[in-house]
């Protein structure tokens, strides 16, 4: 006599569903889908030098392309916890940036996955449940960077409509108690690009972009390390030299019309907190900001 199979569990098995069903799923991250590009990129770095056999810096600013794939991962995964279970959904992304006055040259890569970690049911199979395994936090990024550092960062999504409140961003180091003549902000201030880039407020470009449109419906994606249950990992020289100690990252996904013509478009603001010596043999460390913005459309 032949044996019938038995049905599975819900989670044991993993089964794509519709786009329709995906994009669900999804919630806030749906619209991240597809491949983005934008040319209005720009990178700002102080790295540990020497000078004079002193420990010093060196600030680099670059402007730079980008390309973004995000590939839905299409059957939620299960984690589970006894009394209840957790499915989550979300996107694998990769992205390509490359220094706009070198265009053969990459000037980083990166992969990971945004995570929607909001759906949490009763075990094995039941209606949606109250957890503080997923509070107060219901969006995850996982970042893998070939510096050597691995990020989780934690956060929320927010929908809103009209042109968003890009909030001002220094990434000039602000050292407490030191006098302008150690010069730590000049080469912040007067360098190739004064005019173009506002170092104090690195989100007027974006800002000035979207001042130009129409704006629709935003989502707005804030994650951060320092949200409870947010880490880096670095290998040890990076951990050695530069300490990274807080990654932060804003997504603006907005539908726009420029032109009379609509679009999905994609800005962002994010920055790495960097620690390392100060000039002239002072004590203890700085941090300094590492920041990049940029805005990309899908195409």
């Amino acid at each position: 006599m032949e044996s019938q199979p038995q049905e599975l569990l819900k989670g044991f098995i993993r089964l794509g569903g519709s786009p329709e069903e995906v994009a669900n799923k999804l919630g806030p991250l749906a619209d991240l889908e597809g491949t983005w590009k934008g040319n209005s990129g720009w990178n700002l770095i102080a790295v540990p030098s020497r000078r004079d056999g002193d420990p010093s810096f060196t600030l680099l600013m670059q402007q730079y392309d980008e390309t973004i794939i995000f590939t839905p991962i299409t059957a939620p995964v299960p984690n589970r916890g006894g009394a209840v279970q957790q499915f989550v959904t979300g996107l694998m992304y990769e992205l390509t940036i490359t220094d706009m006055k070198y265009p053969n040259g990459i000037l980083h890569v990166e992969n990971g996955m945004w995570l929607n970690l909001t759906d949490i049911e009763a075990q094995p199979d039941g209606p949606v449940v109250e957890s503080t395994l997923v509070k107060p936090f219901g969006i995850a990024r996982m970042s893998s960077i070939p510096h050597g550092d691995v990020v989780i960062a934690l956060g929320n999504a927010s929908v809103s409509s009209g042109m968003p409140q890009f909030p001002v961003i220094s990434a000039i180091p602000q050292p407490p108690g030191l006098p302008p003549v150690f010069g730590y902000t000049d080469p912040y201030t007067l360098n190739q690009f004064s005019g173009q880039f506002d170092t104090a407020d690195v989100n007027s470009t974006l800002k000035a972009t979207a001042a130009a449109q129409t704006v629709g419906k935003v989502t707005t994606i804030t994650v951060d390390t320092h949200n409870k249950g947010g880490s880096i990992s670095n290998i040890p020289f990076v951990d050695a030299h530069v300490n990274p100690s807080r990654f932060q990252s804003t997504f603006w996904i907005e539908e726009v019309s420029v032109d009379g013509v609509s679009c999905m478009q994609l800005q962002y603001s994010q920055q790495a907190d960097l620690n390392f010596i100060k000039k002239h043999n002072l004590p203890g460390d700085i941090l300094w900001p590492h920041v990049n913005v940029n805005t990309l459309r899908k195409i």
